[in-house]
C-alpha cells in the first residue's frame, strides 16, 4: 500500500524501545498493529510542499476522512498525556 506506518530505529536500543511500546499497545486494539519496525535507511528530506502536510491541507479528502478521525481518537484516548 502507498500509505503505511513505520518506526525507523537508529540502533538496537531504539529497536528494543519501539518493540516494547508496540507490544504494550497491542491490548488496546482489536486488530493487529501493522506498523512496521525497520532500520533507518538513508534519509532524504521531502520537498517543502510535503512538510506539515496535514496542517497545510486539512481540507483534503485523505486528511478529513483518514487522518482527522485518527487524531480525534488519539486526543480522546491520551488527553491526559497531550499538552
Amino acid at each position: 500500500t502507498q500509505y503505511r506506518s513505520v518506526i525507523f530505529y537508529h540502533d538496537d536500543k531504539q529497536k528494543e524501545v519501539a518493540e516494547a511500546v508496540l507490544l504494550s499497545l497491542k491490548s488496546y486494539y482489536e486488530k493487529p498493529i501493522v506498523t512496521e519496525l525497520s532500520p533507518l535507511p538513508k534519509f532524504f528530506e521531502a520537498e517543502d510542499y510535503h512538510q506539515d502536510y496535514y496542517s497545510n491541507n486539512s481540507e483534503q479528502g485523505y486528511c478529513q476522512y483518514v487522518i482527522s478521525p485518527k487524531l480525534s481518537k488519539l486526543r480522546e484516548q491520551y488527553a491526559d498525556k497531550l499538552k
